[in-house]
């Protein structure tokens, strides 16, 4: 984690904020694909063959493939869903080791695949057909799936209606969803089951590389970052520059935060950036 936190104290600045609502917006891409020219589709699955033979935009198109769902209501409701999910987890987390999370899955579902093609094409020939075949088995299912666990261990105890009408902890969704990837893994053939070990490898790694999963807990998460404003507070922490007009938090809350005035509002009101499009004009 040492290794973490360096990487993110060098890199952070260039990470992606609300990663989630892009990937939405590459799955919606991809579902109007499927529906209007399904043909195309195959132009952008990841095939090894093709892209060591120059269609290079595969290793990015990939990602746009929606998962199988046929009812256009069930697909919106599922997409919200995972929303909700990747926002929550970018807010616990912190944007840079959430982005190191999501991209992490894509990197090792690409590892898998060129892994797959390569003992494919060794076992049984024809590299071209081979690639296909791979690319047909890749898509971001399993790592909206490692979304969904990061949530559920992060908050096992949150109630949600499945179906709207079931109520039900996130940690009893995650052992059946758990155990139905198992059963998956046990009966798909080899090829399938190493994209979706690969797939799920960004969350092996992030929770069962350490035992101390208490560490990323919202609870703990907000009792650091809460002490270390603290140490980093000045004496004459009661003088500030800046305070939201809604929220009331100021620089000394957050140094990360960003203020701006409202040309709309009468009057000097300042807002942070939560709370800049989102306020009611004082008129």
């Amino acid at each position: 984690m040492n290794f973490m936190n360096k990487l993110e104290r060098k890199f952070s600045k260039y990470a992606v904020s609300n990663l989630t609502l892009y990937l939405i917006f590459g799955y919606v891409i991809g579902y109007v694909l499927s529906r209007t020219a399904p043909g195309m589709l195959e132009f952008l699955i990841l095939d090894p063959y093709q892209v060591l033979h120059g269609q290079v935009w595969r290793l990015v198109t990939w990602v746009l493939i929606p998962p199988s769902v046929q009812s256009v209501i069930f697909y919106a409701i599922m997409m919200l869903f995972y929303y909700q999910l990747g926002s929550n987890l970018e807010r616990t987390w912190g944007v840079f080791r959430y982005n190191v999370y999501i991209f992490g899955g894509m990197l090792y579902t690409l590892i898998g695949a060129v892994i797959t093609w390569v003992i494919m094409t060794a076992a049984y020939g024809n590299a071209a057909f081979m690639g296909t075949i791979v690319g047909s088995q890749v898509s971001t299912y399993y790592i909206c799936m490692s979304i969904f666990l990061a949530f559920a261990v992060c908050y096992p105890n949150m109630q949600v209606m499945l179906y709207f009408i079931i109520p039900i902890k996130m940690k009893w969704m995650a052992y059946v969803y758990a155990a139905l990837m198992l059963i998956d893994l046990i009966q798909s053939p080899w090829p399938a089951r190493i994209v979706m070990v690969m797939s799920l490898l960004n969350f092996l790694i992030f929770f069962l590389s350490t035992r101390d999963l208490y560490r990323y807990s919202p609870k703990e998460m907000r009792r650091k970052q809460a002490y270390r404003q603290a140490v980093r507070r000045p004496r004459n922490a009661g003088i500030t520059k800046h305070k939201c007009a809604v929220c009331g938090r100021t620089e000394l809350d957050d140094p990360s935060l960003e203020f701006r005035f409202c040309s709309k509002c009468e009057g000097n009101y300042e807002y942070c950036q939560e709370h800049l499009f989102t306020h009611q004009h004082v008129k």
